[in-house]
């Protein structure tokens, strides 16, 4: 077990050299230390091996050899690089595990992206997955994981990375480095190379991954030398791990990563839970033309002024302009600066009327969810119901989401632009309550759709949480956006760090006779999972962030709250979410004096009701939400269907328009008596725009336009919207600087029509 890259052939290939012989493997035994160049015993150790000699002398055996642990004595060097802070060379007893090394050495993830795998051993190493990060480095363990501890490299990847790219790397390589002398290495890296990129390109089948895995066994088991024994570790170990990914790209035609260009296309379609291309109505921006901007984003999503405003824009995060080192596009400000001006009327959709005839289709939530399956339903001649628990339709758009970020009468006209004969809706009325399942399908709809949304705020299960003065965060901005009701008064604390708690500590902010507020978070404010634009404001209107600490006990006098007890947490190991688990410190508990305490850690849907509302056993999960095959959004019962926050948990709002038009395809094939699961299409760039004449000179030193907000002491005075919308030069200049990575897939005509003549002649 020497600390070479490959030890059991390529030390035979470079004697061979060395004698002037062709560089090839021979049989073993004689190994080299008996019989090496010119026939003599010959030290085959690298220059680390030789290194640690004089430290061995120096030291004495017996020191030197409780360094590290039993068996794996000494230290190991690794090339630490890829996606985390710190990267270089490091020095390491043997033994230490690997997240000791990932996120105490190399200083965690390089930006706020979960690492998910590293990989060790140089070219001929696996890829092990962040639930292993906990095994020990030695050369038995790394081996049973499905890799070496080779050359010492260690390359880190995170969500960024694609696996079924980083095996087909790897063996890009290999394949070019195998002598040729074994058949099954020869053949084997190249053909284990080619079905890695069929499965890259979407062409692969679900039967390549068992071919791959035969193959990379036959390659590890007759092959000569260590690089043959080897090279089916970058495949075998990320079959193993990340199945699902290889997957993806068969089934789905998707890399999650925005790697695979094939499958990818332009990043920022490929990204978007809704397919909008992105670049198509940026590239329409740059040229002027907002119109046809405006009915590239219409075509895929019914809800642009609102996306606009409230999307995180995974779109942005994938951006190619972002991942070479500049910065990604503001893309959601360039769909703010065309809704903003282009009137939603010029967009007409094609309505098929429904009839007496034609099926009932019952949706249960008016949420962005609902009203985007309602939508889409009635396009295709279906009638559809949409019941509601509130009296207005809108959802979490309408009562979670504070005006300053959505004003309401934004909401109000883009829903009443959806709206149409096909359409009726029926609100205060509940599931459980007021309707069943039963009854829905009694009354003759043929299919229900479940999108009750997470409307429900979970407890911090403290002492003295019923007091008065104590409101989950949910109750807290539903009082306020649906009924107008002041709640906060004096000292505020929000607990959380999310969304729902950052938007309740900025209404608080703004409601009449409130002093201060305070939001109270365990992890750091680098852990928090709010919008990063959300935290900033929240800075600038003046709201302190206290972090690292948990809520102990609420203090209390007359039934009502007076302050808070807080423990002070440090930062433990990463979890399962990527993030460091906040662990707390004995002995450090404080007071904190306060008038109302706003509870946002985080929501689940009010199940419950689903229950109380059927006997048909609606599956549900352990976490308050309903089980469904996410392929096709259908529950355990046929005919019904769920989809949004009450089946993924309290989500993203692009995720729950995504999902209501999934539901609407997948209901009408369940009526129509279609297979609901059909090969899905590739999602790549088909429409060739002229690239616009842009200033070069002010291109070259452009930078991402920064949204304009409003003064900070105007904006604290009330529930004004806070971002405006770009000026038609600053929208411009920044649709310019996109790369256009559909150019790509996409010719003019005049290309394509000669590239038919040629194919012709």
């Amino acid at each position: 077990k020497g600390a070479g890259a490959f030890v059991c052939g390529e030390e035979t290939a470079l004697i061979r050299s060395i004698e002037g012989k062709m560089g090839e493997p021979r049989q073993r035994p004689p190994y080299p230390v008996e019989k090496g160049i010119n026939g003599k015993p010959t030290a085959i150790n690298n220059v680390e091996t030789c290194a640690n000699i004089p430290v061995v002398i120096e030291m004495g055996a017996i020191k030197f050899a409780k360094i590290g642990k039993e068996g794996n004595s000494g230290t190991k060097l690794f090339s630490l690089v890829g996606k985390i802070k710190n990267t270089g060379l490091v020095e390491v007893p043997m033994g230490i595990t690997i997240k000791e090394i990932i996120n105490d050495i190399g200083g965690g993830s390089a930006s706020n992206k979960r690492i998910k795998a590293v990989q060790t051993g140089g070219p001929s190493g696996g890829c092990i997955p962040s639930s292993l990060f906990g095994l020990p480095i030695d050369y038995d363990s790394l081996s049973e994981a499905g890799t070496i501890m080779g050359s010492g490299g260690m390359i880190v990847m995170d969500e960024d990375n694609c696996m079924v790219d980083v095996a087909k790397y790897f063996m890009s390589f290999l394949k070019d480095e195998s002598c040729g002398k074994c058949f099954t290495c020869r053949k084997g890296t190249q053909r284990m190379y080619e079905i890695l990129d069929d499965i890259s390109k979407g062409e692969g089948s679900l039967d390549h991954l068992d071919l791959l895995e035969e193959l990379g066994q036959v390659v590890k088991d007759t092959s000569m030398c260590g690089l043959g024994q080897s090279a089916a570790n970058p495949v075998l170990s990320t079959l193993k791990y990340f199945r699902n990914e290889y997957q993806d790209h068969i089934i789905n035609h998707e890399c999650k990563a925005g790697v695979c260009t094939e499958l990818v296309g332009a990043p920022c379609q490929a990204t978007c839970p809704l397919g909008t291309e992105a670049w198509r109505y940026i590239a329409h921006i740059a040229r002027g033309e907002n119109e046809k901007a405006y009915l590239a984003i219409r075509e895929t999503n019914p809800f642009p002024s609102v996306c606009a405003r409230g999307c995180h824009h995974p779109c942005e995060m994938r951006c190619k302009a972002g991942t070479i080192g500049g910065q990604p596009i503001a893309i959601r400000a360039l769909k703010r600066y065309i809704t903003d001006r282009i009137d939603p009327d010029i967009y007409k959709a094609d309505v098929i009327p429904a009839t007496k005839k034609s099926p009932r289709i019952a949706i249960v939530g008016s949420g962005p969810s609902g009203l985007a399956a309602a939508h889409f339903l009635s396009l295709k001649g279906f009638s559809v119901t949409v019941y509601e628990s509130e009296d207005r339709p809108g959802g979490m758009m309408l009562s979670a989401i504070p005006a300053y970020r959505l004003p309401r009468e934004t909401i109000e006209k883009e829903i009443e632009s959806l709206f149409n004969k096909n359409i009726s809706v029926e609100c205060s009325k509940t599931l459980g309550k007021d309707i069943s399942i039963e009854s829905l399908f009694d009354e003759g709809y043929k299919a229900v759709y479940l999108a009750l949304g997470a409307h429900k705020s979970r407890r911090l299960n403290i002492p003295n949480e019923g007091v008065e003065g104590v409101y989950p965060s949910i109750q807290f901005l539903k009082a306020f956006n649906l009924k107008g009701q002041s709640l906060a008064k004096g000292r505020v604390g929000v607990i959380g760090g999310g969304n729902s708690a950052v938007d309740a500590a900025r209404v608080a902010l703004r409601q009449k006779g409130v002093e201060s507020v305070t939001i109270y978070y365990r992890r750091t404010e680098e852990e928090m999972p709010a919008y990063e634009e959300e935290i900033e404001a929240s800075h600038q209107e003046g709201i302190k962030i206290v972090t690292l600490v948990s809520p102990v006990k609420i203090l209390t006098e007359k039934a009502h709250i007076t302050g808070i007890e807080l423990l002070k947490n440090r930062l433990g190991e990463v979890d399962s979410s990527g993030r460091r688990r906040p662990v707390p410190v004995d002995g450090s508990e404080y007071t904190v004096p306060l008038d109302t305490l706003i509870v946002g850690i985080s929501e689940g849907s009010d199940i419950d009701c689903v229950s109380v509302a059927s006997s048909m056993s609606i599956e549900t999960t352990e976490w308050e939400t309903i089980k469904v095959d996410f392929d096709t959004l259908t529950t355990n019962q046929p005919g019904v269907f769920a989809g949004g926050d009450v089946v993924r948990g309290p989500n993203t709002l692009v995720e729950a328009i995504a999902d209501g038009k999934k539901a609407a395809i997948m209901i009408e094939r369940y009526i129509l008596g279609e297979d609901l699961k059909q090969p899905i299409e590739k999602r790549k760039p088909s429409v060739y725009i002229e690239p616009a004449e842009c200033d070069e000179d002010l291109l070259a030193t452009a930078k991402r336009v920064e949204t304009p907000r409003a003064l900070v002491e105007w904006r604290k005075r009330g529930f004004a919207e806070v971002e405006m919308s770009l000026t038609t030069e600053e929208a411009k200049m920044e649709a310019c600087r996109c790369l256009r990575c559909d150019l790509e897939f996409t010719k003019p005509k005049e290309e394509e029509m000669a590239v038919e003549k040629e194919e012709t002649v």
